[in-house]
């Protein structure tokens, strides 16, 4: 699978998995001791494969691709902060992974800006990295949202618009690329403690109504979020696609 495509846009957050192996030319870079982990002993879920994980500079994406790189995938991680990247590949290569950063962007202003980062990106993405998926069994994730697909906020035209649209782009990838063994599903998390999150204020009241507006009472964590992405990049989602799987704590079901 060639990651290497200097057209390839990055900035949606979404995965993809291949069960290909990484072209030798890319020189990663591997640490041959096997480290304990938060995760625990290093896992084989991933093994063989390549993931390339957009957003990874922080929040959803860093946890994922660190979990991704501990079950024994070989991790590429893309967004626009190159600094953090390279930060994140250190922390994977100290802790026995492989991994290569890849900067890049594609957005511009305003309402194209939200398209461009959360839904025009992925399909570019997508469009270059599935002719790569040539091994039956790869999976491509898009993170999504409940927000536009079972609630929808004042003031978030544009990111309800964008993400959703990623949904029904899911559906209609599984449909033409089922046949080939590649998966494709939607990740739609729900409040999650990421700097994102922060960035609308630390008021005591609005996190408390944040909180209260979820079933379970709390927001997630990142790494709560990575374990379903894991699941539907490894072999225990094989027979899972076209789905848009709701990790969001209930708070699209909740109405108190």
């Amino acid at each position: 699978m060639s990651v290497a495509d200097n057209e390839r846009p990055v900035g949606a957050r979404h995965c993809e998995v291949s069960k290909n192996r990484v072209e030798p030319t890319l020189s990663f870079s591997y640490c041959q001791t096997v480290c304990r982990t938060r995760y625990g002993e290093r896992r084989v879920l991933l093994e063989d494969r390549v993931a390339i994980v957009t957003g990874a500079s922080s929040g959803i994406g860093r946890e994922s691709a660190k979990l991704f790189a501990h079950e024994g995938a070989k991790v590429v991680v893309c967004a626009r902060r190159k600094a953090r990247l390279d930060t994140l590949v250190e922390e994977i290569h100290r802790e026995g992974g492989e991994a290569l950063a890849v900067a890049g962007d594609v957005s511009s202003d305003d309402w194209q800006a939200v398209l461009d980062t959360n839904l025009t990106s992925a399909f570019l993405a997508a469009k270059y990295q599935i002719p790569a998926m040539t091994e039956p069994g790869g999976s491509l994730i898009f993170t999504s949202s409940f927000v536009g697909h079972t609630i929808g906020f004042p003031q978030q035209a544009a990111y309800a618009a964008s993400k959703t649209g990623l949904i029904g782009l899911t559906r209609v990838l599984a449909s033409e690329h089922g046949p080939q063994g590649i998966r494709v599903n939607a990740l739609l998390p729900g409040g999650t403690d990421t700097a994102m999150a922060s960035d609308f204020g630390e008021d005591p009241a609005v996190e408390d109504f944040v909180r209260s507006i979820h079933a379970l009472k709390r927001i997630a964590s990142p790494a709560e979020i990575a374990r379903s992405a894991l699941y539907l990049a490894s072999d225990m989602s094989s027979f899972t696609t076209g789905s848009a799987m709701l990790v969001d704590g209930g708070v699209s079901i909740t109405r108190t």
